[in-house]
């Protein structure tokens, strides 16, 4: 049996919204001490609606793949939704992740979170 997924390969491989928004209105970086991975979101949200999402993730193939996988989820989405977004959900879009890769997802949903409550932020202060 393979240890990844074809779509993890593919996230992996082929990383979907990858880059800078530099006229972003969240942002939100994390990480994880225990494995070194750090993972930056950026969003640039408009009318409640996330119109852009990209990524830049220092880690291993499944923090890549789990980003990546993050930032099609939720493009295009209500905030609304893209709140609910939980690791596990991120980790089924890709077909699964081993056990002990799954706080790559948990990643993903935290840096989307991070990116969220900065937006959040923004918007009160305005």
């Amino acid at each position: 049996m393979a240890l990844y997924s074809e779509k993890v390969m593919d996230h992996f491989r082929n990383p979907r919204n990858v880059g800078i928004i530099e006229d972003a209105n969240g942002i939100g970086e994390v990480g994880n001490a225990k494995c070194g991975d750090i993972m930056k979101m950026y969003m640039k949200i408009e009318d409640d609606i996330i119109q852009d999402v990209k990524f830049e993730t220092f880690g291993c193939g499944s923090a890549i793949a789990s980003s990546s996988m993050a930032t099609e989820l939720i493009k295009g989405k209500p905030v609304s939704e893209a709140m609910k977004l939980t690791n596990k959900a991120v980790a089924e879009a890709l077909d699964g992740l081993p056990a002990y890769k799954m706080h790559c997802s948990v990643l993903a949903e935290e840096a989307i979170q991070a990116a969220l409550d900065d937006w959040r932020s923004r918007e009160k202060q305005s």
